[in-house]
């Protein structure tokens, strides 16, 4: 799915978001030991830097900045482990 997001400068680019709507949820695990969860992603885009841009099932937009030492999730029953 292509969206606008807005760059550094301000300026409105267009990218490509991956479906990952295949996961119930997925976990960022950071050195510090804080854990953010999101449940039922549906939309993904890795920037440049790292950072993970999700979209979840209530459309609430999440930014994951890099820098997680451990990522894990869930697939739906029959769905493929890996999407991207």
């Amino acid at each position: 799915m292509k969206l606008f997001i807005l760059d550094a400068g301000q300026k409105r680019i267009e990218v490509e978001f991956d479906d990952i709507s295949s996961e119930m949820f997925r976990q960022y695990e950071f050195p510090s030991g804080q854990a953010v969860r999101i449940e039922k992603p549906i939309w993904l885009y890795v920037s440049k830097s790292g950072g993970h841009r999700l979209i979840d099932a209530a459309g609430i937009s999440h930014y994951i900045p890099r820098g997680w030492g451990h990522l894990w999730w869930q697939v739906k029953k029959g769905e493929p482990y890996f999407v991207r």
